[in-house]
């Protein structure tokens, strides 16, 4: 759940210049999954994808400390141009992307890459809205299957349900109920 001090940009912008380390925490861990997804799906791994993630977040802080930032789009589309940059310069160097990278720039349409990351992030931010209205158990349940990557019978035994099937049977139902208030939050801001 977003920390209400830091809901918008703009907050987050006045928590840095003010140098609160909470509002930095917080941006380091808001857009990294974004980030991490991009380096992944580009023959990366998890640490790159930290190192990478880590300069971004680097170059912004010292722009924003410096007054030099020109922000044009939202934090996240700035810091994914930025790691998409680096990214695309560590493989070049590594030798895994074919061609230059000044020369990858004439091919490649960052603006659809920006958009669709955008897009999901929405879709990310929905989906925890909606995690969070499910209440529990359900919220804890899903959360240790998916995010915790807790197995079935480790559910089975916390929960208190008397066989893995059991605890099958309640996760499918928890879905059902994610996925439903999912569909009502994303019709009610379509509908604004």
């Amino acid at each position: 759940m977003p920390n209400v001090l830091y809901f918008s940009d703009k907050a987050l912008l006045a928590g840095i210049q003010n140098e609160n380390e909470e509002a930095l925490a917080y941006l380091y861990k808001l857009h990294f999954p974004m980030i991490l997804h991009l380096v992944q799906n580009n023959n990366g791994t998890d640490d790159e994808a930290k190192d990478i993630y880590q300069e971004a977040v680097i170059i912004f802080y010292e722009k924003v400390r410096e007054g030099s930032l020109e922000l044009n789009c939202q934090i996240k589309t700035y810091l994914y141009s930025i790691c998409r940059r680096l990214w695309l310069k560590r493989l070049a160097l590594k030798n895994r992307f074919a061609g230059i990278v000044s020369e990858s720039d004439t091919f490649v349409e960052v603006e659809n890459d920006i958009a669709e990351a955008t897009e999901k992030e929405e879709q990310f931010s929905k989906m925890g809205e909606a995690l969070a209205l499910l209440g529990e158990p359900c919220k804890t349940l899903l959360e240790d299957f998916y995010i915790q990557d807790l197995s079935m019978q480790t559910i089975t035994d916390k929960f208190g349900y008397t066989n893995s099937d059991n605890t099958k049977n309640q996760k499918y139902k928890c879905l059902l109920r994610l996925k439903k208030l999912f569909f009502n939050i994303y019709k009610a801001d379509v509908v604004k």
